[in-house]
């Protein structure tokens, strides 16, 4: 028991250690990726450290697997300099039970990385969105779905939009059903509302048939003055793939809403599978994060007189980083529909599992 305590601590300081100057130069290169994405808006460094601080959640999550397999490769190869895993075999334990600590800090990084990081990264990730909307749109369109239906709204220097439809078929034609839209004046007061059963969006508008439009002032009754079209062309500035865009960023969402929103996005005639593929890749991601730990040892758990110490880490890191992306392509695979979706999320973090312990029984046992 005060082997495995010490085997922890090695690796959390390891894994702060690393995590500290990765997380440093991600700031850094964020910063100057924000002043060059927003050169010309005219945004004050304390705007532009804001947005850089909101990615920070969402580049730790993203940077958990580089970490841990970095970490490992730390405490492993610190242990065999120093002939620690020599004594500590000397005594009879083997190997294998060494790596008991590091796994049961990775699951436990990896559970609480699904329970708070990603809500927090969801969150800040929203944020984002919006201020950057914001600072260089005056205000771009974004996307709600909620069982009253759909919401979007769409922005101009002229005012905002605001769309409700009660589903859509998302087919070829992006098509809305059962259409509102109430239009604001800049300084937000209602100006018009116009009452559509369909509204197809097209080249730079929206095709609004059997629409009715009502004009919204304080001294005149609105149905006085309603017209009616059988088709009306609204114009806008979104497309279909701004619109899907918004809707498909799936780290804005954390995992305690994605259910709801799966629901939601079924009822209202949306394809689901990245969402639901994508809920079970962070659930799988304390199994993938312990894959990582074991592919580390698995070439690092050996003693320097061996030699080969530098080959031994490239492998493990090129290892790693292979099977992060056959976890990608997988994911990807999952959500167009070619994997079934729980063997895209889980299948490539358990075969790593697999592979690195055959790899360190070979190595423990011959």
């Amino acid at each position: 028991m005060i082997l495995d305590r010490y085997f922890a601590r090695r690796f959390i300081q390891s894994f702060l250690v690393i995590g500290g100057i990765f997380l440093t130069l991600m700031i850094l290169i964020d910063l100057i990726e924000q002043v060059r994405r927003f050169d010309g808006v005219g945004l004050s460094f304390a705007q532009l450290l804001r947005l850089t601080l909101l990615n920070t959640p969402t580049a730790i999550s993203e940077m958990l697997p580089l970490l841990m397999i970095l970490a490992t490769i730390a405490l492993f190869v610190g242990l065999a300099r120093s002939s620690e895993l020599v004594v500590t075999r000397a005594i009879g334990r083997s190997g294998i039970r060494v790596l008991l600590a590091p796994v049961l800090l990775a699951a436990t990084i990896g559970s609480l990385a699904v329970a708070l990081l990603n809500p927090i990264a969801a969150a800040t990730s929203e944020e984002y969105q919006r201020l950057s909307d914001d600072y260089r749109n005056d205000g771009s369109s974004t996307l709600s779905i909620s069982r009253d239906g759909l919401w979007l709204r769409q922005g101009s220097a002229t005012g905002q939009s605001v769309i409700h439809a009660s589903g859509t078929n998302n087919g070829d034609r992006f098509a809305l059903q059962d259409v509102t839209i109430t239009t604001f004046s800049p300084d937000g007061k209602p100006i018009e509302q116009i009452a559509a059963q369909q509204a197809e969006l097209e080249n730079g508008h929206w095709a609004l048939h059997d629409a009715k439009v009502w004009t919204l002032q304080d001294d005149l009754n609105p149905e006085v003055n309603a017209v009616s079209h059988e088709v009306l062309n609204l114009p806008t500035t979104l497309t279909r793939d701004r619109i899907l865009d918004t809707l498909g960023k799936q780290d804005s969402v954390s995992v305690y809403d994605l259910p709801q929103l799966i629901r939601d996005l079924r009822e209202a005639g949306f394809s689901t599978k990245q969402y639901e593929v994508w809920l079970q890749v962070q659930l799988a991601r304390p199994l993938f994060l312990v894959s990582m730990v074991l592919i580390g040892a698995a070439f690092t758990m050996r003693h320097v007189r061996f030699g080969g110490t530098g080959v031994a880490v490239l492998t493990a890191v090129l290892l790693g980083f292979g099977i992060y992306f056959i976890r990608n392509f997988a994911q990807i695979l999952g959500e167009n529909g070619q994997l079934p979706i729980l063997v895209s999320a889980w299948a490539p973090p358990f075969a790593a599992i697999l592979l690195s312990l055959g790899l360190l029984l070979h190595a423990e046992d011959g």
